[in-house]
Parts: C-alpha cells; structure tokens; sequence
C-alpha cells in the first residue's frame, strides 16, 4: 500500500528532472524559500544586539558620516579588531536603505544566501559522481540531493544565527565558503578556460576574505587546499596549473592597498592591535576570559548543526579517509565528499587548537558539514554494497529519532532551565508566558515520533525531509517570535531611552551610562557615550563633573533605577528623563 502511494511522487519527480527547465524553476523557488525563511524574514525588524553587533554598525554609520573610509571609529576611538570589508558594505547599505538594521545585516544575510546557491549549484554538478553503479532515479537525484544540501547548508543554528546578525563571522563564512567551492569547481573542470575562471573566483574571494577578517581568511583555505592536494597527490600538478603568481598578484590587488594605507595613517598602533592582539594572541593565549576545554568545538558542532550534526559520524566514516590509493585514482570530480572532509576536519582541527575559543570560530565548517550530510543521500542506502555502512547509517536515524526527542523535552523544560540576565529581571516569567516552550516541544515531539513511525514502516528516506520540515516550522513559530520576545524585553527599552537621549541632548552635554556597556546606545543615541561599570565610581564621576563645570552643565545618566538612587536626591538636582524596562534615564544639572 505504501508503494502504490508513493508511485505517484516518484513519477512526478522523474518527470520533473526529465524537464531541465521546469526542475531549475522548482529548485530556484525552493532555494528562495529557505533563504527567505533562515535569513531574510524579519531581517530588519529586531533591535541591534549587544553587545557585539553595534560596534560593527556604528563604525560603519562613522564611515558614512564622516567619509573616512579608512581607519574605523566607535564612540571616539580607534577600532582595529577587523578589516574595513563588513564596514564598507554596511555603509554602503545604509546609503540605500537607509541607516537601520536591515542595512546593518544584509551583508551577513546576502553572504550566507551565496553559500546557498554555490553550495546547491557544486552538489548539483558533481554530487552524483561516484564510484557507485548507476542507480534507479539518479537523474531525480541530481535535484533533490542538491536541494537537500543547499537546505541543510542553511537551515542549521549556527548559520541562521549568524546570518541574522551584523558582525563579520558570516561575511568571513560567505568569501571562504564561497572560495573553496569555485576552487573545488575549476579543479574538477576539465575545460581550461572554464577552470581558469573558477581559479580567478577563488583568488578575488580569498583577497575579499582577507579583508574581513585579515590572515585567517587565505591561512585556512591555504591549509585545506594543500593538505587535500597533498593526500590526492596532485600538489605540484594543481599548484602549476593555478598559476600561483598571477592569483597572488589578484589577492593583492583586493586586500593590500587598505593594509598600507591604515598601517600608514596609525602606524605601530593598527599593527600591535590588530595583527599582535586580534590575530596572535586569539591564537596562542585566551583573549576577553573566552577559554574552553578541548573538546568545546564537539559539542559547539553537535548542537550548533543540529540536527544534521548526528550524521557527521557515518558521513566521514563512509569516505575512508585511510584508503588513500583509492581516491588517488579517482578523477578529480569524484572527490567533492573528501574534499569536504578536508574543508571540515582543516577549519575544526585549527580553531580546537587555539587557545581562545568562540562558536563563530567554526562557522565556516558549516558548509562542509552539510556536503558531508547530503552527499551520502545521494546513493540510496538499498543501492550500498556495505552491510556495516548500511547498519552504521541506520543506527544514525535512530539517533537522529533520538536527538529530536531529547530536543523536545528541553523545549518543555526550557522555563525551568532559563538563567539570570539583569537586563530582563522577569526572564523566567516572560518565557512561561510566551507558550514558546511548548510550541517547540510540540514540534520536535512531532517530528521525533513521526521519525520513528517512518523507521519502523522502512519509510527512512523521508527522515531528512521531516527534519527540514520540523525545522522550518521551529524558524517561523518558534525562534522568530522568541526573537520578538527578547527583543521587547532587552533592547526596544535603550532603543527608547536612547531616541529620548538624542531628541533632549543640549550642546556640550555628556551621555553616561552605569552599571552595564550597551554598544547599542551610542548607535541609536547617535551620541558619544561615557561607560562606568561601578555604581559607586559612576557617582563619584558624575559628582567630579558637578564640582568641575560651569554653572550650566547638565549630564544625562542611564542605568538600573536601583543604580541612580543616589543621583536622584535635591543634591544633584535630577529630573526623570523617561523610564523602560530595566533601565531609567535621568539628567544632572549644576
């Protein structure tokens, strides 16, 4: 019964990838959906986050306002932690679409979309080539194991987060992704002209990756390149065939005229910053307290790619790393899945060795994890000539029925698992309020159940699909309203304060804020801002500014009521300026 109801589909399939035409349609209308779910819906409708995303975006507004594309500023000072690339493309945004959020987030947005794309288009091209006999339906394969690679490719935590949000990770993830499938494109072409093409992409990406993020983004695509050259036998065939010299001379011409001209204007200061701290340092000592143990990327993958992450195991396991003579005589189109093995073990391997750890770091994996995931897919486990492969990728759909079920209870749990943040004192209550938990649980308790229901009829195939269906679904009821929620509580409050700030500022007066450093503020005050940590210190400071000053000085101070008790007396002559969420914003006079 059960094959007689999907004849019909399968038909359907088949007559669609015998139409070129029509499967290129369904497949761009798919891969427009997922883009506009995972990165482009409600793109700009969240408040900026701090503490890390309006740095970025107020040094791109200064650009813009200042025309001083050159040397980065925030809030008065110097701003060397990154290259001028994610800057650049923001202000140009903002000339646009104007200075909002939506300007500072579509570089991340638009990078992560390319991945997509380019990811969906190798897959398609040199997916199905195995070493595998031909199989029933491999033409419908070409589409649907491409599909599924460009949807796992974006719909994962770690990429959605990233592309939602304005700081360099996922711009970085976008020019070396990007990178190394045109390399992978022009390696495996067999026409010269077309492979010199696909080198040119590559080198003009790896100098745009460069100046995102500076070393790292030719330091790694360098190491995958020339380990997996290394391993096949063809470093010094494909170094030749690159032309070495003229692609240093195209990364040059891209990433070298800013690196001269900073270094130039700032001297020792840009290099000590920059290449000393933002670079060695992160590598050799723990920068900012963000150390972890050895083991922190595993568990960074396991839940940062879920749920795909569950079958990285049987994935790698299926290329044979150790088989080495085997993929040597391959032709070079056949290698896609070990060369993303590569990509993946390259990127995982470098950042579990340095000694500051943060989740961004392995963002660029991403990418090579879902080829890893969907290229197996394309040879249909009945089609698979090894029994323990056959029961290694059976046990991973157990695990995978298994996961989503774990997810499920942690949903249902999650009110009773929510920490403290200052920021928003009733956290708890407002999750328990939202009916989110459960919503979610509800959803991955579905697809968790509905797995196993497929398993046991020996339906299995489709457990990819649910898992792209469960997780489209979490995106739109889910994570987007839980976003909203955050929103309201944590940032719409200085987003107020801050548009009060600026409508009230007289000339000469100082902005001060107590207690916490909220980046957002001088984005959205469009004012220079004074950050105190210490409650006590912040009072003394404003004090020094009343006993110092002219008779009509003024300072506007925002922080936690509980933090301006003592600023709100008739010594210091205070007056409530406004008051939302956790934060109040009073002004000093003389």
């Amino acid at each position: 019964m059960k094959k007689r109801l999907n004849r019909p589909l399968i038909s359907w399939l088949n007559n669609t990838a015998n139409r070129p035409r029509q499967a290129l349609i369904l497949a761009m209308l798919w891969l427009l959906l997922v883009g506009i779910v995972a990165f482009f819906w409600h793109l700009g409708s969240i408040s900026l986050i701090d503490e890390t995303e309006p740095l970025f975006a107020e040094a791109a507004r200064q650009m813009k306002i200042t025309g001083d594309w050159i040397t980065p500023f925030f809030n008065g000072e110097t701003r060397f932690d990154k290259p001028p690339l994610i800057y650049w493309l923001m202000a140009l945004f903002y000339h646009v679409v104007g200075v909002n959020e939506w300007a500072v987030r579509l570089p991340s947005a638009l990078a992560a979309m390319s991945l997509v794309g380019l990811g969906f288009y190798t897959i398609w091209l040199f997916g199905l080539h195995t070493s595998a006999p031909m199989v029933q339906f491999e033409h419908r394969r070409y589409w649907l194991s491409a599909s599924l690679g460009a949807a796992i490719i974006a719909l994962n935590p770690e990429t959605i987060v990233w592309a939602r949000t304005g700081v360099s990770d996922m711009l970085l993830s976008g020019c070396m992704g990007s990178a190394l499938l045109c390399w992978f494109c022009g390696y495996a072409n067999s026409l010269p002209k077309i492979k010199l093409r696909w080198y040119v992409a590559f080198y003009i990406l790896i100098g745009l990756a460069i100046l995102t993020k500076g070393p790292v983004g030719i330091v790694l695509p360098g190491l995958i390149i020339g380990s997996f050259l290394f391993y096949v036998g063809k470093l010094r065939e494909v170094l030749l065939e690159m032309h070495l010299v003229v692609g240093g001379l195209i990364i040059s011409a891209v990433s070298l005229p800013w690196f001269i001209l900073v270094i130039a204007r700032n001297g020792n200061d840009y290099i000590n910053s920059f290449f000393g701290y933002h670079n060695l340092e992160r590598f050799t000592g723990v920068v900012n307290r963000h150390s972890a143990p050895w083991y922190y990327y595993f568990v960074v993958v396991l839940l940062g790619f879920a749920p795909w992450s569950i079958y990285l195991p049987v994935a790698i396991t299926k290329i044979k790393l150790q088989a080495r003579s085997h993929w040597q005589k391959q032709e070079r189109g056949y290698q896609l899945s070990l060369f993303a093995l590569f990509w993946f073990l390259g990127i995982f391997g470098f950042f579990t060795i340095a000694v500051t750890k943060l989740p961004s770091y392995v963002l660029p994996l991403m990418p090579a994890s879902a080829l890893l995931v969907a290229l197996p897919w394309s040879e249909p486990i009945p089609y698979q000539p090894s029994w323990k492969y056959r029961r290694f990728f059976y046990i991973s759909r157990w695990l995978n029925v298994g996961l989503v079920l774990i997810l499920a209870v942690a949903m249902f749990l999650a009110p009773g698992l929510v920490g403290v943040d200052p920021a928003i004192p009733n956290l708890r209550q407002l999750v328990e309020q939202s009916g989110l938990p459960v919503i979610g649980g509800a959803i991955w308790a579905v697809c968790g159940i509905g797995g196993a229901t497929l398993l046991l009829s020996r339906q299995g195939q489709w457990l990819l699909k649910l898992n792209i269906v469960a997780f489209i679904a979490f995106v739109i009821f889910v994570m987007m309203p839980a976003a909203f929620l955050m929103d309201e509580a944590r940032q719409v409050p200085l987003k107020e304060l801050s548009a009060i700030a600026s409508s009230n500022h007289v000339a000469n007066e100082e902005l001060v804020m107590i207690g916490f450093k909220k980046p957002s503020v001088v984005f959205y005050s469009q004012l220079p801002v004074t950050y105190i940590k210490e409650t006590n210190a912040g009072i003394n400071y404003i004090d020094k500014l009343l006993t110092t000053k002219s008779a009509s000085f003024s300072a506007m101070v925002l922080a936690q009521p509980k933090k301006l008790v003592k600023l709100e007396t008739p010594a210091f002559n205070s007056q409530q300026l406004g008051e939302a969420g956790a934060y109040r914003l009073i002004r000093v006079t003389k």
